[in-house]
């Protein structure tokens, strides 16, 4: 049994503004993803101008999306009546003074749409593919959602149901209870999915270089490659009628348009589904529901993900 008690708050600057774990975890999740789809974007020969903007789009997709998801999903009446704390992170107080509290509520379900969203608009911006983008984002997502969840933890939230497993954690500043430790459960889910993804895109890329003609030694010790081909129009390369409209052309994952997207739907949104069982509700409204509102909002993503996994794409490298 460990007893967990650890200060949320890691130092605080010029005495008001609090650091924490939880924000520090978000970036630290952010910062890996951003390095692992750069390295996508020089393993596929994609110019670098084109992944420049790309934090920017997702840091203010999943930011908004995840606010707006716990706001509207899990406490829509306290929100739609204080829509100044929806937007800002600071709680207002009673006398007229407010307080910094960051963004302490985060809806995962609403960081997915949100970046969804934003990528979209990224790719009408950049004339990017936007599946291949969805793709690119998705082999990373997993690291993020590692952070996240490692970010719950310190924040002694989300936490497990009751138990008297050996491992249970005793979160104090909720109870004297020895609980699952459900944060820690998708916390190395999560990162057992991401190990699984990369080794499925070193995999894919190394043959989509042998379809596209490539030797070890063209790649490139870093696979920095800008001189998109157009004239390579083969199975490994992007290209043909959708380079015509603008789409760029440049070397593919090796997979169907569309798998590790769905791939990642799928992993992180059933282990989602299931690890709700050994968790206890975060709102009074989902006491005596089937099930809660985290198991509702994971079924349409499980069955995109399914879709995009199993079947969209398929055609295309028939």
């Amino acid at each position: 049994m460990i007893h967990w008690n650890p200060d949320p708050e890691l130092f605080s600057l010029f005495g008001k503004l609090p650091i924490r774990y939880y924000g520090l975890l978000w970036l630290v999740g952010l910062a890996l993803a951003y390095l692992i789809v750069q390295r996508q974007y020089r393993d596929r020969r994609i110019p670098s101008e084109k992944f420049e903007p790309l934090f920017f789009y997702c840091f203010i997709g999943i930011l908004v999306g995840a606010r707006l998801g716990h706001c509207l999903f899990y406490q829509p009446d306290y929100y739609l009546s204080h829509l100044g704390e929806m937007i800002l992170p600071v709680k207002f107080l009673p006398d007229g003074g407010w307080r910094w509290t960051g963004y302490e509520g985060l809806a995962s379900h609403g960081g997915t749409l949100g970046l969804i969203i934003a990528l979209w608009l990224y790719c009408r911006k950049t004339k990017m593919h936007y599946m291949d983008v969805l793709d690119m984002i998705a082999v990373a997502t997993p690291i993020t959602a590692c952070c996240i969840r490692l970010a719950n933890l310190m924040n002694s939230e989300i936490i497990g149901r009751p138990t008297d497993v050996p491992w249970a954690f005793v979160f104090e500043r909720v109870d004297m209870l020895p609980r699952h430790p459900a944060q820690l459960y998708e916390a190395l889910a999560y990162l057992t999915f991401f190990i699984g993804m990369v080794i499925l895109y070193r995999r894919g890329l190394k043959r989509a270089q042998a379809e596209a003609g490539i030797t070890p030694s063209e790649a490139a010790p870093n696979g920095v490659r800008t001189d998109f081909s157009q004239k390579k129009n083969g199975a490994g390369v992007r290209g043909g009628a959708a380079a015509g409209k603008g789409i760029l052309s440049y070397l593919s994952s090796g997979y169907p348009q569309g798998f590790f997207f769905g791939l990642c739907l799928t992993e992180i949104f059933t282990f989602r589904f299931f690890v709700e069982f050994l968790k206890e509700n975060q709102v009074n409204f989902e006491e005596g529901m089937t099930f809660n509102m985290g198991q509702w909002l994971s079924v349409p993503f499980i069955l995109i993900g399914l879709y995009f996994m199993l079947l969209y794409g398929r055609g295309a490298r028939k």
